[in-house]
């Protein structure tokens, strides 16, 4: 796992597909379900230069649960305590302690603490 972070008590459930090129940081406690997709990697826009890969890394705060089938995209940081439904694609920053979902995933609230 030279590109791949992972803190304690992480939990990652079955057929997880991780693209690391760019990194991933895992924090403590994080929940990761089934299936979920993190790719740090892009291709070129532009059609004569699609050969080109873009590395981004993707950051996973602390005790942030991501559900089952989302995938989460290059450069995307998930603060501390978030979380993320299930099957939701997430192409931006997810603030702390907000539940983000949809394609592309918005906040649809913030978890009250």
């Amino acid at each position: 796992m030279k590109n791949i972070s992972v803190g304690k008590n992480v939990f990652i459930n079955s057929c997880c597909c991780f693209q690391d090129q760019g990194g991933i940081y895992i924090g403590d406690g994080a929940l990761i379900g089934h299936n979920v997709i993190l790719a740090t990697l892009n291709h070129d826009l532009n059609p004569n230069k699609r050969d080109i890969l873009h590395t981004n890394s993707i950051e996973i705060g602390k005790n942030v649960w991501i559900g089952s089938r989302a995938t989460i995209l290059s450069g995307v940081k998930i603060n501390d305590g978030a979380v993320v439904a299930d099957g939701s694609i997430v192409n931006e920053d997810v603030p702390s302690n907000s539940v983000v979902a949809g394609v592309p995933a918005r906040v649809i609230k913030y978890i009250d603490k």
